[in-house]
């Protein structure tokens, strides 16, 4: 019996003839019960919002909410015609505005025309209170009859915040599906490709799809459990969370229990002692990957918190299948599940001689190049970050483009630039003057009114003379806050532009306190598995370089490829705590599995070669499977989404192939066992 044989795991011991069975009968059961009784979710919530309720624009939206007039959110039709309106489209126009009045039996405006008669604009008021799916009837409701009887040649678009929440609902009907479909697809292709195998990789893909659904019940069971509001774009992470990290771990542990089949007559007993020898960095990963996202709940951002511990819930799940339910499942059909190339007991281990063993020996023959070399690539694709631009307006949020954002562009084309969005004052009556004095004397401002007012609370609506969200815009809401604030210390600037202000403000400051988290708790877990302080230095550094090259990559292909003007706020933070936790995965498996051999062999550079030998095909294979599932976020209609997907993907790949595969050994090697100080392996 060889050293690895001796090791015992709590877990190993689900693992038996009988016990197998067992295992997954309750493991089936448990899994319908949670998908079938577990609570709906929340309704309505700013779940996807990136704005804290503390925000200035936050709460002047909370103040207004109280006027008479916030009970109504309009609904802006904008009528356009090439070559300008003339007098008899105005005329036409005004009796549908009539009759939009008549069929909802609401006071609906005139049309006001454009000063270069482009456009005219129709307000048409809706009830701010509306459910999603009345508020969806509603706008449809407004197009259909905008649309009717016009004059040849106008056409008809319908915006404001009804229609841009009606469309923002509407990109994302059918998303979970087309995502799980897709999602399912991806890693059943690489599955195939990985194990050459006709049926293997339907045991790993069913267990971990079963531990998807799971998930995702739980998510909503959550959700209705402690009212937390939830959206597509955060089932939508969680899912792939679930499906890239479990597809991961699943490839670890049938790589090491095929390695362990060629040692053992059992397959009960090879099992076990893969379980054994897998599951300590298994559970450090997935440890590291929960903590890191439970970070996020100290994050003012709604959206990120509500990734932090969705996506932590949806981590733990995939674990527990990954180590209760797989064991047991892989066994259960016993070697021929391998077939064509079923491991035999004696059989050579392909792995020590094979690619990587052969990349390994190079790598460490040279280790001075190799490490400078791999280290400076690195730093050059980070050199993309110098020119960095975070914060996409409204009308970038979309990958295909609403009507309610084309209106807004029209509109903005034909008026003044801040009339599609006007920002707004809460103040007290008796400031209402003082307040818009302030505000028209401030630079890129266009013009200040009140806008009505009850009791203690009064609205001035104030229409910027800048491009809604651009740096300008911003740049005019600071000095109209600080204009304001001097002569009513009480009032709170609110508005779109406002609020793009706010996010910025607020991402940054998630940014400054979760990540150093992060780092110490990448950085504990290392300490805790490795036993090592140069080694978790070492590995959390080139884990953070590969973090800050993808993310400089990312933002060429987007500024110079795509067209992107900007990252969304939420993506720098979000990407370092994928890449950060999940890309230290791959240094874990390596690093596990190199100290094991280093208590053999007692060589530094002979453990690390040895561990890049046995662990790179399957850590390669978890690489690209794990980028090709976060680059299925591209299927949901989001930028944010997209540019995750990208930067992830591509982050993954560079710390599977060029930190774990080339510059960790080749440090390692540079070290030696200086590596593994100050454990006893270094002395």
């Amino acid at each position: 019996m060889n050293r690895r044989d001796r090791r015992t795991f709590p877990l190993s011991h689900l693992v038996g003839p009988k016990r197998s069975i067992v295992v997954v009968l309750l493991g089936l059961v448990v899994a319908g019960l949670v998908i079938a009784f577990a609570p709906e979710p929340a309704g309505e919530s700013s779940a996807g919002s990136n704005l804290p309720d503390t925000a200035e624009s936050a709460r002047a939206a909370a103040t207004l909410a109280e006027l008479p007039q916030a009970e109504e959110a309009p609904a802006i039709v904008v009528y356009s015609k090439e070559g300008g309106l003339a007098g008899q489209d105005l005329a036409a126009l005004s009796e549908r505005s009539e009759a939009i009045a008549s069929e909802l039996g609401v006071e609906v405006s005139p049309p006001v025309p454009a000063e270069d008669m482009s456009a005219a604009l129709v307000a048409v008021p809706l009830p701010s209170d509306l459910s999603s799916d009345e508020n969806k009837e509603a706008v449809a409701q407004v197009r259909e009859l905008a649309g009717q009887d016009l004059p040849e040649g106008v056409t008809a678009e319908v915006t404001g915040a009804p229609a841009v929440q009606a469309d923002l609902g509407a990109v994302f009907e059918g998303a979970d599906i087309r995502l799980l479909a897709v999602t399912a697809g991806v890693v059943a292709l690489l599955l195939i490709i990985t194990y050459r195998s006709p049926w293997l990789w339907l045991v790993p893909l069913t267990v971990i799809g079963v531990g998807d659904r799971v998930a995702a019940r739980a998510l909503e069971g959550v959700s209705g459990a402690l009212d937390v509001g939830i959206d597509g774009s955060i089932t939508g992470i969680t899912s792939v969370l679930v499906f890239g990290a479990g597809t991961n771990y699943a490839l670890l542990l049938i790589a090491r229990y095929r390695e362990e089949l060629r040692r053992h007559t059992s397959r009960h007993e090879a099992m076990r002692t893969a379980v054994g020898g897998a599951a300590p960095a298994i559970l450090s990963s997935s440890g590291t990957v929960v903590l890191a996202l439970a970070s996020l709940l100290v994050a003012e951002s709604p959206f990120v918190s509500s990734i932090g511990w969705s996506g932590a819930l949806g981590i733990v799940i995939a674990v527990a299948f990954a180590l209760l339910v797989l064991p047991s499942a892989m066994v259960l059909p016993g070697r021929w599940l391998f077939w064509p190339f079923v491991p035999r007991e004696g059989d050579p281990d392909p792995a020590e001689t094979g690619r990587w063993f052969r990349v390994g020996r190079a790598v460490t023959s040279k280790p001075w190049p190799v490490a400078i070399g791999s280290l400076a690539v690195l730093a050059a694709m980070a050199a993309g970050l110098l020119t960095l631009n975070t914060g996409l307006g409204q009308s970038e949020q979309f990958l295909d483009t609403p009507e309610s954002i084309t209106a807004q562009e029209t509109l903005q084309s034909a008026f003044p630039a801040g009339i599609s969005s006007p920002t707004t004052i809460a103040t007290s009556p008796d400031q209402v003057e003082a307040v818009v004095a302030a505000a028209n004397e401030v630079d890129g401002v266009e013009s200040a009114r009140p806008a009505g007012a009850s009791g203690d609370i009064a609205e001035v609506q104030v229409v910027l003379g800048v491009e809604p969200e651009s740096d300008a815009a911003l740049t005019t809401i600071e000095d109209l806050r600080t204009a304001v604030h001097d002569v009513d210390p009480d009032s709170l600037v609110g508005g779109t532009d406002a609020q793009a202000l706010d996010e910025n403000a607020t991402a940054a400051d998630d940014r400054s306190r979760v990540i150093p988290i992060v780092l110490v708790i990448v950085l504990a877990m290392l300490l805790i598995l490795l036993r090592s302080v140069v080694a978790a230095v070492v590995l959390c550094a080139t884990t953070v370089l590969s973090y800050l090259s993808a993310l400089g990559v990312g933002w060429l292909v987007f500024d110079h490829v795509l067209g992107w003007s900007a990252m969304d706020v939420s993506t720098p933070l979000l990407a370092f705590i994928f890449l950060v936790a999940l890309g230290v995965d791959y240094n874990i498996f390596l690093t596990a599995r190199a100290r094991e051999e280093m208590a053999v062999s007692h060589d530094a550079t002979a453990s690390i070669v040895k561990a890049l030998a046995v662990t790179g095909g399957v850590i390669t294979s978890a690489g690209i499977l794990l980028a090709a599932v976060f680059a299925v976020l591209g299927v949901l209609p989001l930028v944010l989404l997209a540019q995750l997907g990208v930067i992830v993907g591509f982050g993954v790949l560079l710390d599977t192939v060029l930190v774990r595969g080339v510059a960790t050994p080749a440090i390692v090697s540079l070290i030696g066992r200086r590596f593994w100080w100050p454990s006893k392996l270094a002395r």
